[in-house]
Parts: C-alpha cells; structure tokens; sequence
C-alpha cells in the first residue's frame, strides 16, 4: 500500500510518534501546500534550522498539482461544507483518490471517510 501524507501525519513522523514510524517503510507522497503548512508548523514550534531540513528531507515526496486535482477537492470541501476540512487536507484527500493512494491523517474530521488510514 502507497499513501499520501497530510500536515498531521508529516508533523507526526517529525516529533517521533511511533505509530506513524511504519509508514516511512512504504511509498508515500504529498502534496506543495501540505509541506508548506507542515513548513510552518516546523518554523512555528521548533526553528527555521529544523524546518528547512525536513522541508528538504520531503519536498522529493511532492506530487505536482494538476487542474483535476483542483476540480475534485473543491467539490469534496463543497460538498462536505459542514465539516471544517482546509483547503489543503481537501486537495490531498481528492489527490490520493486519484492516485490510488491511501490518506494518512489523524485529523478526527477524515476519521470515517472511505479511503483513509487514521493513526493517532
């Protein structure tokens, strides 16, 4: 199994959550916004020295954003406007569908949706 990544799962793997350490074992993937929040989660909490280095450890892992992309994660977040999912959590579910790929997240918001793996 292959997964794509959101802010929460790279942000996990970084502070060492063993429940996350398995999936550094499969393909995985992300997405330019997801490592951009995870960027600054990094800069926010610890410093620019350790954001830049996972930034750099991750920015291989980044699937490029194609128009398609956009169309299905707007109509995902239209269509589930009651919940509080960002834009960019939306543009990786709608991603990973397309890619075949797994959605790792502990974000209690996905924790029932089809085709995702919640960890916390």
């Amino acid at each position: 199994m292959n997964y794509f990544l959101d802010t929460y799962a790279l942000i996990e793997i970084v502070k060492g959550n063993i429940n996350y350490k398995k999936y550094l074992e499969f393909e995985f993937y992300t997405s330019i916004f997801n490592l951009y929040e995870f960027y600054f989660s990094l800069l926010r909490d610890f410093s620019e020295e350790t954001a830049r280095k996972f930034f750099g450890q991750f920015k291989d892992r980044v699937i490029n954003i194609e128009d398609e992309h956009i169309f299905k994660a707007s109509q995902f977040k239209a269509d589930n406007k009651k919940k509080n999912f960002s834009y960019a959590d939306c543009l990786g579910y709608a991603m990973a569908l397309i890619y075949g790929l797994k959605f790792l997240t502990g974000d209690k918001e996905f924790e029932k949706l089809e085709n995702v793996e919640f960890v916390k």
